[in-house]
Formats: C-alpha cells, structure tokens, sequence
C-alpha cells in the first residue's frame, strides 16, 4: 500500500512539472521544473528496483546536464517577447496534436497491452543481484547493435556541432593561429633570451644605473 502511494505521488509530481515546464514564461523557472521532472522519475526508477538507472538519472542529468542549461539560459541574453509571439494563434494546432499524441499513449500504454494479466509483477530481487551486472549484460548482449548506433548518431552530432561551430564566417574576426605565432623579422621582433637570476640583477643595476 505504502509503494503504490509513493507511486501516484511520484507520478503526480512529475506530470505536474512536465505541464509548468511547458506552460512557464520564463526560461529558468522551466528549467528548474525540468530538474523536479528528473528527480521524482528517478524516485519511479528506484521503486521498479533499478536503483543504478535512478542514480545516474540524478548525478548525470540533474547534477551536470541541466546544471549546464541553467547556466546557459541565464547567461544568454533571450528575448522573452519573441518566444511567446505567436502562442495564441498556433494553440488550436499546438492542443489538437496533444490530444491525438494522448491518444496514441492510452493505446499503447493502456491495460490490455501493459496489464497485470499480460506483464505481472515480478519477484522481488535477491539482495546478492547486481542491478547494475544484469544491466550490463543486457546492453552487451542483446541490445548491443542499437546501442552502438545510438553511439554513432551521437559521434556524428557531435562532430556536426564542432564543424558548424569551427566554420570561418566572413562577419568574423579571425585570425589564424600560424600567422599569430610566427616570429616577425625586423628590428621589431621579440627574440627569446635565457637569463640566469645573477645575469637578471646585473642588467637590473645597469639599467637603474643609466636611468
């Protein structure tokens, strides 16, 4: 009784942040119910007894990536204005496609595909069984090929996002890192000298000396 309560709360929560996450004006504060959606889902994660997927939820999602998107949506410089022209004329469009999207979740997710009768609650885990090793076993062996596309499809972006972000723009000031550091020829040029600390104070005492 206890766990199917902390359920239906976990569950309230997290929809309830899902709505304010969509539905708040300011960025930050969508970000900050974004972090409560991940934090009650990891709750959901530990009470199906995956505690490894309920912990990396928490330390990966809401300890480094969305402490980056906080940071970046309040350092960049958004027009508020901007982000809600427009959100009354599309509404009809927008609430139409939720509602054949919560459709197609009922169908798919309702009782007779998901049901105690088709799935049924499994035995609880012996206390000697490593979730994180029937994890592993399950990644490496039978789903291993869509992990090592899902690998690749994350490489390419990556490595998209580097080239976009790398490409010379005309508007840009660039300057190239070879002309930057090459040595300059002329009476003008820096030559690089090593000096002992005792050939440092004589040059000191000269240099007072004919001032």
């Amino acid at each position: 009784m206890a766990e199917k309560l902390i359920f239906y709360v976990l569950a309230v929560i997290t929809l309830w942040a899902g709505v304010m996450i969509i539905t708040r004006k300011n960025p930050v504060h969508s970000v900050l119910f974004l972090v409560l959606a991940f934090v009650t889902s990891a709750g959901l994660w530990i009470l199906l007894e995956a505690e490894f997927l309920g912990i990396v939820l928490v330390l990966v999602y809401v300890g480094a990536v969305m402490v980056l998107f906080l940071f970046v949506v309040m350092m960049l410089d958004i027009d508020l204005a901007t982000l809600r022209a427009g959100f009354v004329r599309n509404l009809p469009l927008a609430g139409l496609i939720a509602a054949i999207m919560a459709v197609e979740i009922l169908l798919i997710v309702g009782s007779g595909n998901f049901g105690l009768d088709v799935f049924p609650k499994p035995e609880p885990l012996r206390a000697e069984v490593s979730n994180t090793r029937e994890l592993g076993l399950l990644i490496y062996t039978v789903y291993l090929y869509p992990v090592e596309i899902a690998a690749v499809i994350l490489l390419l972006a990556i490595v998209a996002a580097i080239r976009l972000t790398l490409r010379r723009r005309p508007d840009n000031k660039y300057v190239d890192p070879t002309q930057q550091v090459r040595v300059r020829k002329g009476p003008d040029r820096v030559r690089l000298v090593r000096v002992t600390p005792e050939d440092g104070l004589r040059i000191l005492a000269n240099e007072k000396r004919e001032g």
